[in-house]
């Protein structure tokens, strides 16, 4: 009896997941959620990104990948997320966030759908300014200053 419970409580919490989970897909140069636009997208290169806001077209944010200068060496490298219309930069080694196996397109996919969970964007492709302070508190490693060159 109790077992039943526990499956159909488990069920429906992940029904609710799933419902609410909102698909985020980057076709061409459109970033897509649930089918809608909400930002322009461009691949700069392998480790390049960068989104424009739909109304204004400017470039909000710039993703790049940084190796460190350490291009064999990989236990150094890490992403700046420089958000450019607020003047804010963001650095962290912490890849699990973002990372899609060697494919770039799901990688900036999945930073989008933590941007949007973290309400960085809202789900119109505007930026948060008072979202985008507590992230870079909770997330920015600050790694350019603690590096010794």
């Amino acid at each position: 009896m109790i077992t039943k419970k526990l499956l159909t409580f488990s069920l429906l919490i992940l029904s609710f997941n799933f419902y609410f989970t909102q698909e985020v897909e980057i076709k061409e140069d459109k970033v897509l959620l649930d089918g809608k636009q909400i930002l322009k997208a461009e691949k700069i290169n392998m480790v390049e990104y960068s989104f424009y806001n739909l109304k204004s077209d400017d470039e909000i944010l710039l993703y790049r990948q940084m190796d460190n200068e350490t291009s064999r060496y990989q236990d150094d490298d890490y992403y700046v997320l420089n958000f450019l219309t607020e003047k804010v930069k963001v650095e962290s080694n912490d890849f699990y966030k973002i990372a899609s196996f060697m494919n770039s397109k799901k990688s900036m996919e999945k930073l989008i759908k933590w941007l949007l969970k973290e309400k960085v964007l809202t789900n119109d492709g505007e930026l948060n300014p008072d979202r985008l302070a507590i992230f870079k508190e909770k997330y920015d490693q600050n790694i350019t200053e603690r590096t010794i060159r």
